[in-house]
């Protein structure tokens, strides 16, 4: 706690700051001085002063011997020197008076009746007054305090250093978040990041003001936490094969078996990044998903499924698996005991147990699980997922935690703390919100970090929908009857989903800057929320982004991707005939280094080049390459139609103006039959046409797998 001479302190510097600075004449002109302070999230009020204050190599930082405070006053320094490579002194205050041309940082006592507008109270919110004589940084939390730090530091990096020095405008900021939740969700089960990437990630949520991470870390493809009495949950159920031949002939020399693929966090592992996060300001959320997305689980110990025919090894598909556990009381058990260690390595209030997609197939079928049922009074399979939740609700409350699941829990009833998380857009959190749960808003497809965020060819893999920056700016976290009453709304979540997103420069791609704008419309107040001056930030944005080594997308900011009539069109740029499941989908070779992505609807694999000039006839040129369809879609795979191939390798057929009719060109896929990356095919002329036609590509093939895919064409005079 801080002494009475520290408290002293910290109330002149307060008046000393707030003589200092000059009174705008109005709105407007706050407005306009918001938007070159370059800080997103956009700060709830910035009223400018008068003066600059130059900060250089030496200017020291004068922290209290409060040892929260202090930490924040030498993170503050060390990022500076990472950043900008400017060296600050950091010195601890003696006496009630810092040294002149110095950097405080203070945390103070709270009055019992704080100004209007001071919302240092809170425990997220702080001041900030830029003098000429000096730079004050004030909270009356180490929470706020850290945020302040973070503002200052965005100001210090939104332009370069001129001649060694950063000049900061003098201003006031009075600054606090309008939700409590500022959440991205990192799913780690699918694809594992390394700790070190997990630790950035906190490192760039918390330069953002985001201040929750959701980490999904059990699924049907992988178990990645270690759980110390039951071993196999990461010795089995966190390996697996990857889809698709190319890794079916990458032959480990040490079992003469497929190479593996996967990994897990060891529990030291854990309490490194947990402590991380904390001095981040970042909370953890655990997700270990149940009933459903269990396949991993099961793998590792058939005795907790459902079926007299368990998984026999942790599956490459995506999609939505049949596997649920049992409701056996050894089963409860199981889940009790790991959530027991689950709850010791994260100190965090939440506890996410997934809910979601949980298809009731096997429950139905098996006869234990019927007879279970009528033991426990449960009516049905959805009331049965309902006693489900329940039981793992009155565990964690018997714990002092609660419970978070995704908004499927409420179709079978849901324990009366549990917390819903609404991703089958916005309707889960409304209802939830009526039915007097907390809620909070993580809808699919806005807030699906996993969907493209522009139509160029150089996107990563991912879902074929386009949900850009703008769209995740402009979506509204308080929607129809939340705009009255949004008292159980604590905040949102942007999730990143890796089926697809198979590496870290990837998963960092598809979260930024997309999160900058999560993070402002979770931060800052309705009236602060304005696209075009978001944008004009994001240059600064893009700066502090590639000191710190992020590898971001600018695609907001770039020209529109065009393609002459004679180029290379990729299939991004090709229109997908349908839009039933479409697809950004990665080659599965080579092993090693860079691989195509194929834009696909996996569901109608067909292809338009739209408005083709073959007035004087034209060679065409296509490359393909074959995925493997590695897909749980349950019947809807019985609406997947194939062209029967003529030859055994199949072919690549043209037609013009529709997809029906007999073709104008007949590629033969011989060439590429045993090719499992891109092969480019033997050129084949076009007939002439007079005007512009529609070219359509399609393939022919007798299974699904591996699905062919085009990679680009190319027309030629």
């Amino acid at each position: 706690m801080a002494g009475a001479g520290r408290k002293s302190f910290a109330a002149a510097a307060a008046a000393i700051v707030l003589l200092g600075i000059g009174t705008p004449a109005g709105s407007r002109a706050a407005d306009r001085f918001n938007s070159i302070a370059d800080v997103i999230p956009a700060p709830a009020q910035v009223l400018p002063g008068r003066g600059v204050f130059a900060l250089r190599t030496g200017t020291k930082v004068s922290i209290p011997r409060d040892p929260q405070a202090a930490r924040i006053g030498r993170y503050f320094a060390a990022l500076l020197l990472q950043t900008r490579g400017t060296a600050l002194e950091v010195v601890e205050r003696t006496g009630a008076n810092p040294p002149a041309g110095a950097i405080v940082f203070a945390l103070v006592s709270h009055r019992a009746k704080p100004d209007a507008g001071d919302v240092r109270s809170g425990p997220e919110g702080y001041r900030l007054d830029v003098l000429p004589q000096r730079v004050v940084v004030s909270a009356g939390d180490r929470r706020g305090l850290f945020y302040g730090a973070v503002t200052l530091w965005q100001l210090c990096t939104a332009s370069a250093p001129v001649h060694g020095s950063i000049t900061l405008p003098a201003l006031h900021i009075v600054d606090a978040p309008r939700f409590r939740w500022r959440g991205l969700m990192l799913d780690s089960a699918r694809h594992f990041q390394s700790p070190a990437f997990i630790m950035r990630y906190i490192d760039w949520m918390a330069l953002h003001k985001l201040n929750v991470l959701g980490w999904h870390l059990t699924d049907d493809q992988g178990w990645r936490l270690e759980i110390g009495k039951y071993p196999r949950l990461t010795s089995v159920g966190a390996w697996r094969v990857p889809a698709g031949r190319a890794a079916a002939r990458d032959i480990d020399p040490a079992t003469a078996r497929p190479r593996l693929y996967g990994g897990f966090y060891t529990q030291d592992d854990v309490r490194r990044i947990v402590a991380h996060a904390q001095a981040r300001n970042v909370t953890i959320v655990p997700e270990i998903d149940m009933p459903g997305h269990a396949t991993a689980a099961i793998v590792a110990y058939p005795q907790l499924g459902a079926t007299n025919e368990p998984p026999q090894a942790v599956p490459a598909d995506w999609g939505i698996y049949p596997n649920l556990f049992n409701v056996e009381e050894s089963t409860f058990a199981f889940l009790e005991d790991v959530l027991a260690e689950v709850m010791g390595l994260f100190p965090g209030e939440y506890i996410h147990v997934g809910g979601d997609e949980a298809v009731k197939d096997q429950w139905k079928a098996s006869a234990r699980v019927q007879a279970r049922m009528r033991e426990l009074g449960v009516a049905n399979e959805e009331a049965l997922q309902g006693y489900f939740t329940h039981r793992m609700g009155e565990y964690l409350r018997a714990h002092d935690r609660r419970l978070v699941g995704w908004d499927e829990i409420l179709e079978g009833g849901v324990p009366a703390d549990a917390t819903v998380m609404s991703w089958r857009g916005v309707q889960g959190a409304i209802a939830a919100a009526a039915a007097g749960h907390d809620a909070v808003l993580s809808p699919d497809p806005t807030l699906y970090l996993d969907s493209r965020q522009g139509r160029s060819p150089s996107e990563p893999p991912g879902r074929g929908t386009v949900e850009t920056l703008a769209d995740v700016y402009h979506f509204d976290p308080l929607p129809g009857p939340l705009a009255a009453d949004g008292r159980h709304v604590l905040g949102l979540q942007a999730n990143l989903w890796t089926e697809h997103v198979r590496t870290e420069e990837r998963a960092a791609y598809m979260t930024w800057p997309r999160a900058a704008a999560l993070a402002e419309i979770g931060w800052s107040p309705p009236a602060r929320l304005d696209w075009p001056d978001f944008l004009a930030r994001l240059p600064a944005e893009f700066r502090r982004l590639s000191g710190l080594g992020v590898h971001y997308s600018d695609d907001a900011l770039a020209p529109p991707h065009t393609v002459g009539p004679h180029e290379r069109h990729m299939s991004q740029d090709l229109k997908t005939c349908t839009d039933k499941l479409v697809l950004s989908l990665e080659d599965d070779a080579p092993m090693e280094g860079a691989r195509a992505v194929f834009l696909i609807d996996i569901m109608n694999p067909c292809w338009i080049l739209p408005a083709a000039d073959l007035s004087h006839g034209s060679t065409l040129t296509a490359a393909v390459g074959q995925v493997p369809f590695n897909f749980q879609i349950g019947k809807d795979i019985e609406a997947i139609k194939l062209n029967a191939p003529n030859t055994p390798a199949g072919e690549l057929e043209v037609r013009l103006d529709g997809c029906q009719g007999e073709p104008v060109a007949v590629l033969p896929l011989a060439p590429a039959a045993d090719n499992d990356a891109v092969t480019t095919l033997p050129a084949v002329p076009l007939p002439g046409a007079a005007g512009p036609h529609d070219l359509c590509f399609r393939f022919t093939q007798r299974t699904l797998d591996p699905l062919w895919a085009l990679d680009w064409v190319q027309l030629l005079p």
